[in-house]
């Protein structure tokens, strides 16, 4: 791996060449942190990586909610991504929210120059509020422009279920295998779906690939109203993956991350749970 800055550690004892494995993340600037950009760094870092955050858009809000959703200019975003691009070796894309239709193209052009970096798309958060008119176009924007182009898609049940009603005509019964099938179709190598049925008050996830399921794990539900639980599953998967891991193993280990991160969530502000996602960094008590 080339290091790009050698000459300004050429008097310095004991440089190791290896850097951390680098990260280009799309998505949105969070104040609060919970979700968007400065959560994918804390859970980046967590996982020994480092992440290049590029801003598509930038939420005002707090603890208890997302209150309004500013995007980006597209110019703005592709400057931003190529630049970074051009000077250091990235090995894997995340993207997070688009927030608009132009955004959603230009990544999907940045990231067809690319095609053998892993890319994890986590699109939808349940905290970014409907964009009205434009939210039908983005969902259909991201399914046509950015899914056929995804190592591995992360969405919740419920999000599917409002995927595929982009492209069923009607009313149509709920089948989630069936969805999901659709999407590897187009050409999406793996499909991670959270909330799948479950007994009890277990939380079941599911991974999908061309050959079905993959692997279907289970987890104790831990109680509270928390935000960013998706985003940290999503972020440490791409920094999972960008360690070298295959793409099952990265699964169940940014589960276990993403579960310890809830266990030990902080309550901030006067709303809801933020996962803490540097749990690992502190003294025990």
């Amino acid at each position: 791996m080339q290091d790009h800055h050698k000459g300004s550690y050429i008097n310095l004892p004991n440089v190791q060449n290896q850097i951390s494995p680098l990260i280009l993340s799309f998505g949105a600037s969070d104040p609060v942190a919970s979700i968007g950009l400065q959560a994918d760094i804390a859970s980046f870092t967590a996982m020994g990586c480092h992440g290049l955050p590029v801003t598509t858009c930038i939420l005002v809000g707090d603890t208890s909610q997302v209150d309004d959703v500013y995007p980006l200019e597209a110019d703005l975003v592709v400057e931003q991504a190529r630049t970074i691009l051009e000077d250091m070796p990235v090995v894997a894309f995340k993207i997070g929210q688009i927030a608009s239709v132009e955004n959603a193209t230009a990544i999907a052009e940045i990231v067809s120059d690319y095609p053998d970096l892993p890319l994890v798309l986590d699109p939808f958060s349940s905290s970014i509020p409907d964009q009205g008119p434009d939210s039908e176009d983005i969902l259909l924007a991201i399914r046509e422009l950015l899914i056929p182009q995804t190592t591995l898609l992360l969405l919740s049940a419920v999000e599917l279920s409002r995927l595929a009603e982009t492209w069923k005509e009607g009313p149509a019964e709920e089948d989630i295998v069936a969805d999901v099938m659709y999407l590897i179709d187009s050409g999406c190598e793996y499909v991670f779906v959270t909330g799948t049925p479950a007994e009890g008050n277990d939380v079941a996830n599911t991974l999908f690939n061309e050959s079905g399921v993959v692997r279907n794990d289970h987890w104790q539900r831990i109680p509270g109203l928390h935000v960013g639980s998706g985003n940290t599953l999503a972020a440490s998967i791409a920094a999972l993956l960008a360690n070298g891991l295959e793409i099952p193993d990265a699964v169940l280990e940014a589960q276990e991350f993403t579960m310890a991160a809830i266990s030990h969530a902080q309550r901030l502000g006067m709303g809801k749970l933020i996962p803490d996602r540097n749990f690992w960094a502190k003294e025990p008590e």
